[in-house]
Parts: structure tokens; sequence; C-alpha cells
């Protein structure tokens, strides 16, 4: 009787006790179905904020979409075979290429591009390029020059000119590879001034490429004309005994150059294009056109500074082999540049 007594008692505390653990439970319950309703909100307002981000973040021009229409799929399957086992062997892009494992539809819909928009504007720049250089060369007369000869003669007079300054009398066997600079650079530059396009320049990627080629190109002149141990011991410095702290000091400065040269462009054809679009959103109208100006002068600038700084370093490298020819055989390359 005392046993049963002292169930029923504490039946009644455990029956009390589990009612308010019910309460609690269901107000728990709706708690967490409310935080989980709001997460999913949350989720989906982050999702759509995400997209219109991803949306304005970079323009995608009507060219590109339309030549990844007619190649993406053909290019696709070709990344497809070369870049897992890259991304695999490298380790430096990614733990794994974006697409692997996903169909050229799938790659599309993540907003990817087979063939990217800088990848397309610089391919377009090329082939404007030779066109224009084409129908330019096939104009050319001595007699009866046209204006539009003038005027391209005062760019390459330019160029000759700081090529005989800053390289010396021999510096116009760099003048096809300086030139290239200009003229491509140039007109990656310009192009972001057209409507529906982003100059090439803008992307990292492509100064990089363009950092990189200067670079191999004047350590190439300085290996051929000075010898490897002339060019390295170029890297040494001029006095013997501070060799071991120079050597490491102008390894890292060449080194530097390249992101110099990278960096210095796409910032500031990149910050050039950030500011115009965004005043472009704000005012439509009249301030757009008369932001164009500032866009030419820093596409001009930042050309001049690429190409001056190219030259420069070629200077650094060949100018050793200009003292050991001596005077005497300096001064029939300098007429003939001239000229």
């Amino acid at each position: 009787m005392f046993l049963l007594n002292l169930l029923q008692e504490h039946g009644k505390e455990a029956a009390e006790h589990g009612a308010a653990a019910a309460q609690h439970g269901e107000a728990a319950g709706q708690a967490a179905h409310g935080a989980e309703a709001a997460g999913h909100a949350a989720a989906a307002h982050g999702a759509e904020a995400a997209g219109h981000a991803a949306e304005h973040a970079e323009h995608v021009p009507f060219i590109v979409e339309k030549i990844n229409d007619l190649l993406g799929h053909t290019v696709f399957d070709l990344q497809a075979q070369i870049m897992p086992p890259i991304y695999s062997a490298l380790k430096i892009f990614g733990p794994h290429w974006p697409g692997e494992g996903m169909t050229y539809e799938a790659y599309r819909a993540a907003g990817n591009l087979p063939i990217p928009t800088h990848i397309v504007g610089f391919l377009i720049v090329v082939f404007v390029a030779v066109v224009v250089l084409t129908f330019l060369r096939g104009k050319l007369s001595a007699e009866n020059p046209t204006t539009r000869q003038q005027s391209f003669e005062v760019g390459i007079e330019a160029i000759r000119g700081f090529l005989v300054d800053l390289v010396g009398p021999n510096g116009m066997k760099h003048f096809p590879v300086v030139a290239t600079f200009a003229v491509l650079i140039l007109l990656s530059n310009l192009s972001g001034l057209l409507p529906d396009f982003v100059a090439p320049t803008a992307n990292f990627n492509v100064t990089l490429a363009l950092a990189l080629t200067s670079f191999l190109y004047y350590n190439y002149v300085g290996i051929r004309e000075n010898g490897i141990l002339g060019h390295f011991k170029h890297l040494l410095g001029p006095v013997a005994w501070l060799a071991p702290l120079m050597f490491p000091i102008e390894i890292i400065s060449n080194l530097a150059r390249i992101l110099s040269l990278s960096i210095r462009l796409f910032g500031n054809i990149y910050g050039e294009e950030q500011v115009s679009g965004s005043i472009a959103n704000m005012v439509s109208y009249v301030v757009p056109a008369l932001l164009m100006p500032l866009g030419l002068l820093t596409s001009l600038l930042q050309t001049f500074i690429f190409i001056v700084l190219s030259m420069l370093y070629i200077g650094e490298v060949s100018h050793h082999s200009d003292e050991h020819h001596g005077e005497g055989h300096g001064h029939e390359p300098a007429a003939a540049a001239a000229h």
C-alpha cells in the first residue's frame, strides 16, 4: 500500500514535470521552426543577393556570349581532358578544376565560360591590330604620305627615339618586340571605351602574361648578349665583396618587376573601368561622355609606362655588350637609326 501511494505521488509529480516539459518542448519546437524558417528566408535572400551581386560583378559582352555559344562546347570538351591533370599535378590553381565532373550545360549554368571574356577580347584586339597594320603597310608612300601614315609615323619615331636613348645605338633591333607591346596594350586599353566591351587589360591574367613576356625577353637578351655567366655577373653588382648581399637583392628586384608591370597596368585600367561604370550607373547621360578623355589619357599613359620600363630593363642587360664593341662600332647603327 505504501509502495502504491509512493508510486502514485511520484507519478503525479512526474506527470506535472512531463506536462511542463511538453509545454517547454512545444515552445522550443516553435522557436526551432521559427529559426529554421528565418534561416531559410535568410538563405533565400542571401542567395538572391549573391545572384544579383554575381550578375553585376562581371559584365559579359554580347560577342563573348555568342562565341561561347558557337565554340564553347568544343573548348569545354578539350579542357575536360587537359585541365584536371594539370590542377592535380600543380596544386596551385585549386584542389580541382571547376568543371570537373560537370556537363557543359551545368558548367555554363554555374556562370562559367569555357572561353573567358578577357581571352575573347584579347584575340579580337590581335585580329584588329593585324588588319589595321596590314592596311597601313599597303598604303605607305614616301612621296605622298597620307594623314594616317603621318600619325602612324609619329608613334614609330617616338618608340625609335626612346630605344636609342634608353637602350643604346643597337636598340632598334628590339623595336619589333617593344612596338608589339605598344600596339597590343594600347588597343586593349582603348577597347574598354567601346560600348558593351571590357578591356582585356582590366583582367590580371592578361597583364601578368604581358609582364612575364617582358621579363623573359629582357633576360633572354641579357643571356644572349653577355652569356649566362656574364648575365649573372651583372646581378652580383659592381663591388665584389658586396656580391653575396647584392645577388639575392637583385634576384628579388628582378622578380618584383613582374608584379610591378602587371599590377600597375591592371590596377589602373580596372580601376578606371570600375569608376566609369559606377558613375554611369548613377548618371546615365552626359557625364560618362565627359569621362572618356580621362579613359583615353589613362590608356595612353599606361601604355607609355609599360614600354618605357621594358626598354629600361632591356638597356640594363644590354649595355655591357655595347661597351665591349667600343666607340667606333656604335656610330653607324646610330646614324641608321636616326634615318
